[in-house]
């Protein structure tokens, strides 16, 4: 084959493998990080990965092994939002309430014609209170396509440097708060702030002496060149009067 057409067909094989490659990366996620114990407002994003459907129906459901108590959708326009709430073997306390109810998943259900190729929908929700304990939230989804193809997205993240599975669920990573991060910076900026406190203070009383001892010194010096020089007047005056004595009597 001459030159140019391998050249020709290795460039047809690398968009091919690109074009394949694409859709494979894109999956229904949430970006960002929230709050530990705290509330927030996250996205979820939703690709549509087919090229002959749209995206028409999108389901997501919480962790129940970590409930939260309070689940609300920002409408979204062509879209209607269901919430679907299911009961707790064990209340959970919010705010001195006791709660034995709580959200279990929401849905979302096209109205003016879903998600289209080669685009893209976020869905707002605000959550809280988040779990204290747990870095992160497993949310898995469910993606369901005009040609009644369903895409479940719910196989667990891999653990740090394994793998991404085929269909990852989405994942909200949890951080601690920021008043305990500033506080654990604040303690480690301190803490060399205390080792030279230990030359701070010290070295300060240590100075303070040595300023005194300084003083102390530079009085002394005063006082005795101040004795000095009463002492050479005085003898000066005593110099001149045994003088004056002397030319009296030799007249």
């Amino acid at each position: 084959m001459p030159s140019g057409r391998r050249l020709a067909a290795a460039g047809a094989a690398g968009v091919c493998a690109l074009v394949l490659a694409g859709p494979a990366a894109a999956h229904v996620t949430v970006p960002g990080t929230a709050e530990q114990g705290g509330y927030a407002t996250i996205d979820v994003k939703v690709p549509n990965e087919r090229d002959n459907a749209s995206t028409v129906k999108v389901e997501v459901t919480l962790p129940a092994e970590h409930p939260i108590a309070s689940v609300m959708p920002q409408p979204v326009p062509g879209w209607d939002v269901e919430v679907t709430r299911t009961k707790l073997d064990k209340p959970l306390e919010l705010h001195g309430r006791q709660l034995d109810e709580v959200p279990s998943k929401i849905t979302w259900t096209e109205t003016g014609g879903g998600i289209k190729p080669g685009t893209f929908q976020q869905f707002p929700l605000s959550v809280g209170q988040l779990p204290e304990d747990v870095d992160r939230l497993v949310l898995k989804a469910v993606q369901t396509y005009s040609n009644k193809e369903v895409v479940r997205w719910i196989e667990e993240p891999p653990a740090e440097g394994g793998e991404e599975p085929d269909s990852p669920a989405p994942v909200l990573k949890l951080v601690p708060p920021a008043d305990e991060a500033d506080g654990e910076d604040a303690d480690n900026a301190a803490a060399p702030a205390a080792d030279e406190g230990g030359d701070g203070a010290d070295g300060d009383a240590d100075a303070t002496e040595n300023t005194a001892a300084e003083s102390g010194g530079t009085d002394t010096t005063a006082r005795v060149l101040g004795v000095l020089g009463i002492l050479a007047g005085a003898g000066g005056i005593a110099f001149g009067v045994l003088a004056g004595r002397r030319r009296g009597t030799t007249a």
